[in-house]
């Protein structure tokens, strides 16, 4: 029997990290899929993505292919504002 995740719960959960865990991967997650779309919408090729973004073409692979244990969270929005991406954090109490 396989879990489902619904739409907008927080899949890390389903797999079983701690709470605190979960919600940064969710984070790190999020933030890859926004420079995914980034590279998609633009229509650029890796080796284009990799310069704009002043990595490797080596990472964007790592990036596109969502390996997000290879990218920290200030990575990731290092490369998001240096493509104009604007990341809001919301704070607020645990549910």
């Amino acid at each position: 029997m396989s879990d489902t995740v619904k739409a907008g719960e927080n899949v890390f959960l389903a797999l079983g990290f701690p709470p605190h865990e979960a919600e940064v991967l969710q984070f790190r997650s999020e933030l890859m899929a926004c420079l995914r779309l980034w590279i998609n919408e633009n229509g650029l090729t890796q080796t284009e993505a990799a310069e704009r973004l002043g990595i490797t073409q080596a990472r964007v692979s790592d990036l596109v292919r969502g390996h997000w244990k290879k990218f920290s969270v200030d990575m990731l929005l290092t490369l998001a504002a240096k493509v104009g991406i604007h990341v809001r954090i919301e704070m607020g109490d645990a549910a």
